[in-house]
């Protein structure tokens, strides 16, 4: 219940509208975000970068609720979406998928060519998997700027998350990414015909499924198993040397709580590993009203804030 309820329970926020922002991450893409700067605050403020997960974009609740959570704390704050999501499939003749961790390392880039001083990244599901993987994918000798990671509910093991959503009690989340995926495909194929077929495959009805008719051979894998192994963030956890805080939860129905403990995530001294019973998939809706009725986002904040004062000190 909680994964449901925290993504169609209305809120309201009190960050203004972000700024509309385009990064450039390769010759060819261009990511769209939403910035919400704070009026006559220096770059050596913190500034949080937010990643949404599958089929989710910008607007995502949780991706507002940090953005706000933030701009109370007198942060920086910018909501991404991931290509082709949030209506910007223009923007990109590609598709998108769980290892292009690429175009977050080229958002940090820009922003420190910019002058910020300490930049911070945040992403749920398919995002924490990116921004995690960004960050080990950088090793010993991340920027200076990049101050800390956090990921909520990363789908780190993509084959264990495929499997799960087989299970017969997830069919409704299965039938929903599905369905999204596919109309996606369907429009990136209105606009760029030249490059995907509106056929050529068999049905697709599971994830595994779209991703060994679709996903794995666009990007040049063999298949999905082989997308799974490379693109997953659990072949380079251990090599994260940036602060890092990890939420997940016992009962999340599609990110096992065990694939996360397989990975290696409670063995990286810098990173912090929290796993309460309950939460669901990116749920963890608390009893508690005000800024800890949605528990993770303050976590995330919480843990920002905590990193800045160890850097001004």
């Amino acid at each position: 219940m909680q994964t449901i309820a925290g993504t169609f329970v209305r809120r309201r926020f009190a960050v203004p509208e972000g700024e509309e922002r385009l990064f450039r991450v390769d010759a060819e893409t261009q990511l769209k975000g939403y910035c919400h700067w704070q009026a006559g605050k220096r770059r050596d403020f913190p500034v949080i970068v937010v990643v949404h997960g599958l089929e989710g974009s910008s607007e995502s609740n949780y991706m507002w609720g940090i953005a706000d959570k933030a701009w109370a704390r007198g942060f920086h704050a910018v909501r991404m979406n991931q290509r082709n999501c949030g209506g910007t499939e223009r923007l990109t003749p590609t598709l998108y998928n769980s290892g292009l961790s690429g175009d977050y390392r080229a958002v940090l880039l820009e922003l420190i060519a910019e002058g910020f001083e300490q930049i911070y990244f945040a992403g749920y599901s398919m995002g924490g998997n990116l921004v995690t993987k960004m960050a080990g994918e950088w090793g010993p000798a991340p920027p200076k700027e990049l101050r800390g990671v956090c990921a909520v509910c990363p789908s780190m093991d993509l084959s264990a998350c495929a499997d799960a959503l087989e299970e017969t009690e997830n069919f409704l989340y299965q039938r929903h990414f599905v369905k999204g995926l596919m109309a996606r495909y369907r429009r990136k194929a209105q606009l760029f015909p030249q490059r995907y077929s509106k056929n050529g495959f068999g049905p697709v009805r599971t994830v595994r499924e779209f991703d060994d008719e679709i996903t794995a051979p666009y990007f040049g894998y063999r298949d999905a198993e082989d997308y799974y192994q490379h693109a997953g963030a659990k072949r380079v956890i251990g090599d994260v040397s940036v602060p890092m805080l990890v939420i997940t939860a016992k009962d999340d129905p599609f990110v096992p709580y065990e694939a996360l403990v397989r990975a290696g995530v409670e063995k990286n001294a810098r990173v912090q590993f929290v796993a309460p019973e309950h939460g669901g998939h990116c749920g963890f809706i608390s009893k508690w009203q005000g800024s800890e009725r949605f528990w993770a986002e303050e976590r995330i904040v919480e843990f920002v804030e905590e990193r800045s004062k160890e850097v001004t000190k």
